[in-house]
């Protein structure tokens, strides 16, 4: 059964994917990641450049599948275009079509009013089916 992580009051949602995928990477990990183009086009440039020490290996959904295969980040529109991975990251409004065959979601999630709103519609579909949900709060951290 799928597991769901919601990471609340994030301040930078694609400089934190960026970190998240990092660790991902370094611990040997697969990850797929869903998002509008726009936010993919983003995070793409952003992964190329957002630290001079590491290089987190990723490719778009678009690349051969030799890439793909050798790629353990793999940026898509939707689930469907991804490989087998056992992480996703949602960085989109909805809940992506497909999550369950990942063992694990992840969400993040601003401080801004309608990026919250569309997170509880999204934290409604998961416990709706029964999924378990963790909670972190970036806030309480601090």
């Amino acid at each position: 059964m799928t597991e769901v992580a919601f990471h609340f009051n994030v301040p930078d949602k694609l400089g934190y994917a960026c970190r998240l995928l990092r660790k991902a990477h370094a611990a040997g990990g697969s990850v797929g990641v869903v998002a509008a183009p726009v936010v993919l086009q983003e995070l793409d440039a952003r992964l190329w450049s957002f630290s001079a020490l590491d290089f987190v290996p990723h490719c778009l959904a678009d690349a051969p599948a030799s890439i793909q295969a050798a790629t353990p980040i793999v940026l898509a529109e939707g689930c469907a275009a991804l490989p087998r991975a056992a992480v996703l990251l949602n960085l989109g409004d909805q809940v992506p079509d497909g999550f369950e065959r990942f063992a694990r979601v992840i969400e993040l999630v601003t401080g801004d009013d309608a990026d919250r709103a569309q997170a509880r519609q999204r934290w409604r579909h998961y416990a709706g089916r029964g999924l378990a949900i963790q909670r972190h709060d970036l806030a309480a951290k601090e």
